[in-house]
């Protein structure tokens, strides 16, 4: 008896070992394939990892996992400080996937309708005013003329939103037939950005804090504005002018919010990824439609829903968005089916980080 007890036993002792000896390869095959996965998408970011050059900061999540976080090159050239995974960047266009959620919260309230139309909330606008609604400027098929264009070249002041209201309202027509076609129209978003303050009776910076930053966990993110709030741990914009990099970080359109003024960072853009998953900021079924092509007039899809472009990329249909102005370059890959978002924030005028955004990418959807 006692034999067959100490023979289960020995086979029991061994059995036990050999798992061990399983879960401790298992463990060392995880550990190198993440060794090996991080020191790829080093080698991605290799370009922002010479000393003293502007760099970048880059997070990749799925579900609510942080899989990868790394800041790489310089925030401030002039004070040697780093880029970290907490450096607030300026979003530039990556903004107005904010932008559009306003516009849907005060939707979801009944506060205003996809297709009400600009003269509902703007006075002395022309007749295109009473065309144009706020699904064509959400989808950028309005066809308001850019206020880039009718910035004179002799502006010193930064414009603001209000000004681009103004700006627009000179001019008579629109570019075509609103929702006929599709073009990116950074107006559009200022407007929206506008209609928001009009409906709700808030400041936009201050809506943007209260009901998606703060509801987010979004603690150090800003819509900024100069003289009335300040970006911590942020970084500058950098341009490669004659050999050697430039100061650029603000541009006379800089000001305008509803397109492009939010700053933040790649651990806060992951809470508010994880918000947009869960549902907690708009139900699911309304975000579902942020991230649906729109369709022009003729029920045509074109390849933007709102706040959101779309690609087809290997076969995935996905939604994503960049960002570009003086001094910064981003972008965003967000796969919903695979719940993958990939980050990548610049603060150079320089390259486009979609290439490095897919490549990274690439290393997580195999």
């Amino acid at each position: 008896m006692k034999k067959h007890f100490f023979h289960h036993g020995i086979v029991f002792f061994l059995f036990a070992l050999f798992l061990s000896s399983c879960s401790s390869l298992r463990s060392l095959v995880g550990s190198r394939s993440t060794h090996s996965t991080a020191e790829k998408i080093d080698a991605i970011m290799q370009d922002f990892t010479a000393p003293d050059v502007p760099g970048a900061s880059v997070l990749v999540m799925r579900d609510d996992s942080i899989l990868f976080k790394k800041g790489y090159g310089l925030a401030n050239l002039e004070e040697k400080i780093p880029d970290t995974t907490t450096t607030n960047f300026r979003l530039a266009s990556m903004t107005k996937q904010f932008t559009a959620l306003c516009i849907m919260m005060l939707h979801e309230e009944g506060k205003l309708s996809y297709d009400d139309t600009l003269s509902k909330f703007f006075d002395s606008l022309p007749k295109w005013g009473s065309i144009v609604t706020v699904r064509n400027l959400l989808n950028h098929t309005s066809g308001i003329v850019d206020y880039e264009s009718l910035i004179p070249d002799s502006q010193t002041t930064q414009v603001h939103d209000s000004d681009v209201l103004n700006l627009v309202k000179s001019v008579d027509t629109t570019y075509f037939v609103p929702g006929s076609k599709y073009q990116y129209s950074n107006s559009g978003y200022s407007l929206l950005a506008l209609i928001v303050e009009k409906v709700s009776g808030e400041r936009f910076a201050g809506f943007l804090k209260k009901h998606i930053f703060d509801a987010a966990g979004m603690t150090t993110s800003v819509a900024f504005e100069k003289g009335i709030s300040t970006v911590a741990n942020r970084a500058y914009g950098y341009s490669f002018e004659n050999g050697t990099w430039k100061f650029t970080d603000q541009s006379s359109t800089s000001a305008v919010l509803g397109d492009g003024g939010i700053y933040t960072n790649v651990e806060e853009l992951a809470k508010w990824y994880s918000a947009l998953f869960a549902g907690t900021l708009v139900p699911p079924k309304t975000q579902q439609l942020a991230w649906t092509r729109a369709k022009l007039n003729d029920g045509s899809e074109i390849d933007y829903g709102f706040g959101w472009h779309f690609e087809n990329y290997k076969g995935i249909e996905h939604p994503f968005h960049g960002g570009s102005t003086v001094g910064f370059r981003n972008n965003v890959q967000v796969f919903p089916a695979e719940h993958l978002v990939v980050i990548v924030l610049t603060n150079r005028n320089e390259g486009d980080p979609i290439v490095q955004a897919h490549e990274i990418a690439d290393l997580f959807l195999q």
